[in-house]
């Protein structure tokens, strides 16, 4: 039984993983950090993490990025793998992640979804082919209202696995408003969409002459992303140092 440490469980993903668990065999939340939640769970929650006397597995991280850096001081202090959920950390933050990894096992993933993973490996082995034949590419993301960061990580993670199969050689468009030019061959447009409750969609074209492939990814619910927490929870669980991502965990 891996025995999970949720961090920021009063959240929404919190909570959701908090359900899903239930239903997975093998994996079990022991205990919760959050500082404004005290009830609405079945196990003990505290307000730090030296709070905590509960012994864990693994932690899952699905919090602010404020509070991601006493994580991995914690996480690489006291020998527990880390699942990192949180986005928009800094790049100082994404340094001090590599940092961290020397000492414990973390998991970093731009999304937490089998498919969104699953999707970028299919794009690094195609990305080139239709290149090569004058395809050019962009991506369209759409997210709720309420997402802060634009483009979303999962938009320049997908942008990057279509790059690897480019010998990452194109650049990144993010706003065109401001040139009157024909589109340079190498670039990868990326544009962003924020409204409503949008779960997250995320499409990629490729638009050659006269033909057009699209690669689209639709999350109907926040379920997804905590299945694959979960999964990556239990993958991680007693791995040595070093940094992973979702694609050791559908490997």
């Amino acid at each position: 039984m891996t025995k999970i440490l949720m961090h920021g469980c009063g959240g929404a993903m919190g909570r959701v993983i908090s359900n899903l668990v239930k239903e997975m065999e093998g994996a079990q939340i022991v205990a919760g950090i959050d500082p404004f939640c005290q009830d609405g769970v079945e196990y003990p929650v505290f307000q730090t993490l030296e709070d905590c006397n509960a012994e864990v597995d693994v932690i899952i991280d699905f919090s602010t990025a404020s509070a991601v850096d006493h994580l991995l001081d914690y996480a690489a202090e006291e020998q527990i793998p880390l699942v990192l959920c949180t986005t928009g950390l800094s790049f100082e933050q994404l340094a001090k992640v590599e940092e961290a990894s020397k000492k414990v096992a973390v998991l970093r993933s731009a999304n937490m979804s089998l498919g969104i993973n699953t999707l970028m490996k299919i794009l690094s082995q195609v990305s080139g082919l239709l290149s090569e034949a004058g395809f050019d590419i962009d991506i369209v993301e759409k997210h709720h209202r309420k997402k802060v960061d634009a483009p979303s990580g999962t938009a320049i993670a997908l942008a990057d696995a279509v790059n690897e199969g480019l010998e990452d050689k194109f650049g990144y468009v993010y706003d065109r408003s401001d040139r009157r030019m024909q589109r340079p061959k190498n670039e990868i447009g990326l544009s962003a969409v924020r409204g409503g409750t949008i779960v997250g969609e995320h499409e990629v074209i490729f638009a050659g002459t006269d033909e057009v492939i699209e690669f689209k990814h639709t999350a109907y619910s926040k379920a997804v992303f905590g299945k694959g927490a979960l999964q990556a929870a239990v993958y991680l669980a007693g791995k040595p140092a070093g940094l992973y991502n979702m694609s050791h965990v559908i490997d």
